[in-house]
């Protein structure tokens, strides 16, 4: 239940004995209050900018009624969580630069401002008595039937009691009559408010909702900024790649011939032996290193492209794999790296789950689509969320706004394809 919005619960059978009409009420008491909070604040800020506007104060003070509807949302956005969990989106865009000006000025230019705005006007001077008005009769109406009974027993001392201040119960026939009807009563308010806080909150969703514009320019920003935070991490990647190349690899290397000089010229004993340890380590320790950097960016994807990387992962593989990968452009470094490492991993994947004997990698780039199959011929059954790398593997793709699919039927075969739209780079071919 607490997933189904309001229109849905009214709809259901246990609607009155669920939380939705204490939510409804809330809701309703929410927008009440703030409609009545917004328009003294705003009658405030009338009065008191024009008051001073001859002395220029006052300009800025009407000026910021313009921007009553920010928080307005803001708090609608909130309480619309009462009755939908279903979020409405901030389509408010992030200042350029930090300071009140820069907020200002993107504030007063965007067409959400101005929406909000008008759902503050029709919160102000319309809404906000309708919500008030209706909390207060669906309350306390079948609240004062209900109460018939114990009010003549008490206040009336058996003998008269007002019921609402308008009808006069003098007997005990009367007063459960009345409390008979409370019941009903209460079953009509109930469903009653929550017909009303559904139409409000459909209502006020409509009116502070960014337009299908509003979404594509902040859809066209998020993927900007994702473009722009790729890039910048593999630049990241293959600055962290040639330190590594040029200075620490360089510097185990010499200490290695080093190593070896000295080893050859130690007299044989326990140092010559200690000398012969250390020249090993150092060994193992460079052939680490030398892994290591090429799995932070290989130097053959940088200097040959995609298809001499691959042929090169299918080299290294513990088991065959047949390649015929048609790529002879190249593309952008994060196009090229998602699928090296897509691809590694496929194997890495083929070789330690499988039971393949056997492998195969396709792929060509047409009509701006570059594709890439790795296939085994093992046991198949591979789950995308058995954590074995292919959810990642498919956040990694999605990162490029590509795709990534598997088909893995027990028996086999496994089958994963990659396929990211893009274009090569100029004069790759």
């Amino acid at each position: 239940m607490s997933a189904q919005n309001v229109w849905q619960a009214l709809a259901r059978p246990g609607f009155l004995l669920s939380g939705w009409p204490l939510r409804s009420i809330g809701y309703l008491i929410v927008s009440g209050l703030t409609g009545l909070l917004t328009l003294v604040v705003a009658v405030l800020l009338l009065s008191a900018g024009g008051l001073l506007a001859v002395v220029v104060v006052g300009i800025p003070l009407l000026g910021a009624i313009a921007l009553l509807g920010l928080p307005a949302a803001v708090v609608e956005r909130w309480s619309l969580r009462m009755i939908n969990v279903r979020p409405v989106p901030d389509a408010h865009r992030t200042p350029p630069r930090p300071g009140l000006t820069s907020w200002l000025r993107t504030r007063f230019t965007e067409p959400v401002t101005w929406r909000e705005l008008g759902y503050a006007a029709l919160l102000m001077f319309v809404l906000w008595p309708i919500d008030l008005l209706a909390v207060a009769l669906g309350v306390t109406v079948p609240l004062a039937l209900l109460a018939t009974p114990l009010l003549l027993a008490t206040v009336g001392e058996g003998e008269q009691v007002n019921v609402l201040k308008t009808y006069a119960v003098t007997s005990w026939s009367s007063a459960f009559a009345a409390c008979a009807a409370g019941f009903l009563a209460l079953v009509a308010c109930a469903y009653g408010l929550g017909l009303l806080a559904g139409s409000r909150g459909a209502l006020a969703r409509v009116l502070i909702t960014p337009t299908g514009s509003q979404l594509g320019e902040r859809i066209t920003e998020l993927t900007r900024s994702r473009v722009r935070l790729v890039d910048a991490f593999e630049a990241e990647r293959g600055r962290i790649e040639r330190d590594l190349h040029d200075g620490a690899q360089q510097r185990l290397v010499t200490l290695t011939m080093m190593l070896g000089v000295a080893r050859l010229d130690a007299p044989a004993g326990p140092l010559a032996e200690q000398l012969v340890r250390a020249h090993d380590e150092a060994g193992m320790v460079l052939v680490e290193l030398r892994e290591l950097i090429r799995g932070i960016y290989p130097p053959a994807l940088t200097n040959f492209g995609l298809a001499e990387a691959v042929d090169e992962l299918a080299a290294r593989s513990a088991i065959p794999v047949d390649v015929s990968l048609t790529v002879p452009q190249r593309f952008s470094r994060p196009i090229e790296s998602t699928v090296y490492f897509v691809v590694s991993e496929a194997l890495s994947n083929m070789a330690k789950h499988s039971g393949a004997d056997r492998g195969e990698i396709s792929g060509d780039y047409t009509q701006d689509r570059l594709t890439v199959s790795i296939c085994d011929n093992g046991r198949g059954g591979a789950d995308i969320d058995a954590g074995t790398g292919l959810l990642g593997l498919g956040d990694r793709v999605s990162v490029v706004d590509g795709r990534l699919s598997l088909s893995s039927p027990p028996g086999g075969p496994t089958r994963i394809v990659v396929e990211i739209p893009c274009q090569p780079l100029p004069n790759s071919e």
